[in-house]
């Protein structure tokens, strides 16, 4: 089974939601690792800052199907969907990596992998060997040559899981 990476974040009742939003995918999926979390501030609007993290799971679903399961988490939360993407979140999970594969209609692997350090850095955290599918770089190469200025971040002491048995 391949080994999924989602992106998590949430900048309204952040450490609420992502617990909420760790919780709910412990219980659907065979979740593998969480990342540490951290704060960054909004990008692309003014908002409270966001709290984000990484986690992986493993599953053979199809790439529609957890999509399906990632928007009922969604809506758990409480989440509001708008016409613009760059607005405050009760929750966002977003699907960054499916295995090695590149699926190019669900944008997998995700850009903002490579593109924002909320993301890179705790994905380079639980997977520093893994290989982007595209670059064939390793997470941890990649964090290691982003200018980790452009996107600040903080490291939060919010624990999102405790084990995984």
């Amino acid at each position: 089974m391949p080994l999924v990476y989602l992106g998590l974040g949430s900048n309204t009742k952040p450490a609420l939601n992502l617990r909420l939003g760790v919780r709910e995918l412990a219980r659907r999926f065979d979740l593998v690792d969480v990342s540490r979390v951290y704060r960054n501030s909004a990008l692309g609007f003014e908002g409270a800052d966001f709290l984000n993290a990484v986690a992986s799971i493993e599953t053979d679903m199809e790439v529609s199907l957890i999509a399906d399961e990632l928007n009922a988490i969604h809506d758990i939360a409480g989440r509001v969907r708008g016409d613009t993407a760059f607005v405050s979140r009760t929750l966002d999970i977003d699907l960054l990596m499916y295995g090695d594969a590149v699926i190019p209609e669900w944008r997998i692997p995700r850009p903002d992998v490579l593109g924002y350090s909320f993301v890179l850095r705790p994905m380079s955290e639980i997977a520093p060997d893994l290989r982007h599918p595209v670059t064939g770089k390793t997470m941890d190469a990649h964090w290691t040559e982003f200018d980790q200025d452009l996107h600040p971040l903080d490291e939060v002491p919010l624990i999102l899981l405790k084990s995984v048995e």
